[in-house]
């Protein structure tokens, strides 16, 4: 066993781990959860028990994922940074699978068991979700939330690619230019519809600005990150006030499109000031477990929360029901990821990952090109 070697990694992780941005997911989160328990599943016509005091608030939750994009191009390209292509690919396996495949069994198990009459499930839908490609042969996703895993993906297939070219800061910001590039042609129809599914761009200002940030976090600010982020900034808030249209219309309510830009410019501030180190006072150990709930709590929400508030709403306070709800689904998060993710992370990263060559010690490794803050748990 490499027990010097692990030691090393496990000193320089908790070292270097951004536990601010631990924070900053699970409050996109709860946001989340806000929007579907007390809004989205209401007017949606999903639940019967509705939240009226708060639902004007709650209806701008969603852009709790807006967050989770901005957040994800800089934590994924951190990850990525100084790793060859076969450890980037292991670590989001490890990263995505374990907690996913629970959440497509348990929810499909809920589904079943106790949502007749509101969702239904076959078999050959939950081994096709199993993959995480469903919506590539146009097979529902099990649960609703699970559209952004596919755009995850894609922008995963990307970062996997720079890995294998080799990744420089030059090299970088000249695909994260190429990208922004490639948005606007999309947008202005200059490009095929069959190209957005690469360049993704309703959600690309996101993670192009995340990854520019994170430039700036190891490198400091220049010219190009100056005037990259505003214009992702601008383009994020052009297609985000016209997707809370969009929302707007789905659900017969209206967005105050102010509300929806001060939210987008104040995600883009908060993460600018992360990329500037101006928030390590706010950083707390404690944080990390608050990050590890974000993935396995996004997972299992929605689709159980819906089942669990229309069985149980009449039968309970619905504020009581609300609280409680949260809570135990903050609990069975923190039970996935003790006793599923942390279990089978490791397991997958060695099966996946690059061999140790013959004959390596257990001293630690000379230091890669790893920036600062790069975590291997992100």
């Amino acid at each position: 066993m490499n027990l010097g070697g692990n030691a090393y990694e496990s000193r320089r992780r908790k070292a270097d781990r951004l536990y601010e941005l631990d924070g900053l997911r699970l409050a996109a989160a709860l946001c989340v959860v806000l929007y579907h328990y007390a809004f989205s599943g209401p007017v949606g016509g999903t639940t019967t028990i509705t939240y009226g005091e708060i639902s004007g608030l709650a209806k701008y939750g969603y852009l709790g994922v807006d967050l989770f994009f901005l957040i994800s191009g800089f934590v994924v390209l951190m990850s990525a940074w100084g790793r060859g292509p076969r450890a980037f690919a292991a670590s989001r396996l490890a990263r995505l699978y374990p907690a996913y495949w629970l959440g497509v069994a348990v929810t499909a198990a809920v589904t079943v068991t106790l949502g007749r009459g509101l969702f239904d499930v076959s078999a050959l839908q939950v081994l096709v979700n199993l993959t995480m490609v469903q919506s590539v042969v146009d097979v529902p996703n099990v649960d609703v939330v699970y559209w952004t895993l596919w755009a995850e993906l894609r922008f995963y297939v990307l970062i996997l690619a720079l890995a294998w070219l080799g990744m420089t800061r030059g090299r970088v910001m000249a695909a994260l230019w190429g990208w922004l590039a490639m948005t606007a042609l999309v947008q202005l129809g200059m490009l095929p519809g069959v190209a957005d599914l690469v360049v993704q761009s309703e959600f690309a200002h996101y993670f192009i600005a995340g990854m520019a940030l994170f430039l700036v976090y190891q490198f400091g600010v220049t010219w190009q990150t100056l005037l990259l982020v505003p214009l992702c900034l601008a383009n994020a808030i052009y297609r985000g006030v016209g997707y809370a249209e969009a929302v707007g219309r789905r659900y017969g309510v209206e967005y105050d499109p102010w509300v929806v830009v001060i939210v987008i410019a104040a995600a883009f501030l908060v993460m600018t000031l992360v990329a500037l180190r101006a928030l390590r006072q706010l950083a707390r150990p404690w944080l990390v477990t608050a990050g590890a709930l974000t993935y396995p709590l996004y997972l299992l929400h929605a689709h159980i929360g819906f089942i669990v508030i229309e069985r149980l709403g009449g039968t309970m306070n619905r504020w009581v029901l609300l609280v409680a709800l949260t809570a135990v689904m903050c609990l069975a998060a923190y039970a996935v990821h003790r006793w599923v993710e942390r279990p089978a992370a490791p397991l997958i990263r060695r099966l996946a990952g690059p061999r140790t060559p013959p004959g390596a010690t257990g001293s630690p490794p000379p230091a890669p090109a790893r920036p600062r803050g790069a975590a291997g748990r992100y």
